[in-house]
């Protein structure tokens, strides 16, 4: 194949940045930028025998693997279109049983190796940049991230080896590793839900802003590119490679980190919401700068840590100092929210979806899908409750959202407005 580009934008040198994508022409809020196919992906196994392993697709009645037993699929032609990757597994799982367990990334890495075997030519995922282009950053990993690098080699060999003959040597390997975890994608559901992971090269070749004028969705094993802000030509193309909830000091260490480089976008030299996003209450006698610095370092270890038990009596501790609206009270009441959501506590879920929603739609970029995603969920909770004029008023703000990031045509789209037509 050859390099056909993406109609409406170009590849060029990103001032300071390197590589990058920019438009050639003026697109609308909502209007797809470009559509580009997986060039390989893993569905996570958490979500066997719920999606199809092939398209993604979401149903109860899917047909296993004669053979292994453990992948699903919505007909014969999904099983045979999936076969040139699945069968590397297939045979492994049959192998080791319940001993095959090897990362997600694991998995994704020993795709790419054999989709490289049997693919000589440019594929259409690679129309501006190609997979062997990935940024791998090898100067730039620290001891932990080298570590981490063998043991997902060590596990490639364990697992793969009788079944891949002559692997990459070792520093190939470290190479693949790490393009791969600066480049994959996460395949999330309209709920980002994980599903699965993948590698889309063009989507890879556009830059981070935490203001980003493009967002990333997914049509079963497609990545789907909108326009969340008027663009015109010249303009560079940015999409956003972290959660932009928090404040710039956390945004600039989580890219640091994964993606090593500190970010410089407007949004991060103005810190224009950063105030908002660490807001405290007032009090007769306000806390001193090195106290609030604590809470923030407490706040930190206790979501790291994911202390699920402890999300109320960390939200009594941070609240004596952190409004509601305090981007470290949100996340604890989110994690709060799941835990009810676990253990069916409808009403609790719903308490804290309510304190949720506002503080969201204040800090998060607009047309963003942790908005959708929170008002979707609690659509479905007033519904559950037979809360129904909420529900559908929750549904609703989520579709406006849903719309324009991943398309008025798209299946997820289809199922929300169904539930709302369901409540007339």
């Amino acid at each position: 194949m050859k390099n056909e580009g993406i109609e409406g934008t170009e590849r060029f040198l990103s001032p300071g940045r390197s590589r990058g994508l920019r438009a050639v022409r003026h697109f609308a809020v909502g209007e797809l930028v470009f559509a580009c196919p997986a060039y390989t992906y893993v569905l996570t196994v958490n979500e066997r025998g719920a999606h199809c392993e092939h398209c993604f697709t979401r149903r109860d009645d899917l047909s296993k693997c004669g053979k292994c037993k453990q992948a699903y699929y919505c007909n014969v032609d999904c099983q045979r279109g999936d076969w040139p990757m699945h069968k590397l597994e297939c045979v492994a799982m049959c192998s080791y049983g319940e001993n095959w367990c090897p990362s997600e990334t694991v998995r994704l890495v020993a795709r790419i190796i054999m989709k490289q075997r049997v693919t000589t030519e440019r594929t259409p995922s690679e129309r501006l940049l190609l997979l062997k282009e990935f940024e791998a950053h090898l100067d730039k990993m620290d001891s932990e991230k080298e570590e981490m690098n063998q043991a997902d080699i060590a596990a490639l060999h364990h697992f793969y080896s009788r079944h891949i003959s002559d692997l990459p040597d070792d520093q190939a390997l470290t190479e693949l590793f790490a393009q791969v975890n600066c480049n994959g994608f996460t395949i999330e559901d309209e709920e980002l839900s994980h599903l699965g992971s993948a590698v889309f090269p063009d989507v890879a070749l556009m830059n981070h802003s935490c203001s980003p004028n493009v967002i990333v969705t997914y049509k079963g094993t497609a990545a789907e590119v909108r326009a969340v802000q008027e663009i015109n030509p010249g303009e560079e193309i940015f999409n956003s490679y972290i959660d932009l909830l928090y404040p710039t000091e956390d945004r600039r260490e989580r890219l640091l980190d994964s993606y090593f480089f500190m970010c410089q976008c407007t949004e991060c030299t103005t810190k224009s919401k950063d105030k908002a996003k660490m807001e405290i209450r007032k009090l007769s006698s306000p806390p001193e700068p090195k106290e609030i610095q604590s809470m923030v370092h407490y706040a930190k270890n206790v979501i790291e840590d994911e202390l699920l038990e402890m999300c109320e009596l960390s939200l009594e501790k941070m609240g004596a100092i952190f409004a509601d609206t305090n981007v470290y009270m949100l996340h604890m009441m989110y994690q709060a929210m799941g835990v009810c959501l676990y253990m069916q506590d409808w009403d609790g879920a719903m308490s804290y979806g309510e304190k949720i929603v506002q503080p969201y739609s204040i800090h998060y970029p607009a047309y963003s899908l942790n908005v959708a995603s929170m008002y979707l969920k609690l659509g479905r909770l007033y519904l559950g409750l037979e809360k129904k004029s909420q529900g559908v008023k929750a549904l609703n703000k989520a579709l406006a959202i849903m719309e324009v990031a991943h398309g008025k045509d798209h299946h997820y789209v289809a199922e929300v407005k169904r539930e709302i037509v369901e409540q007339k």
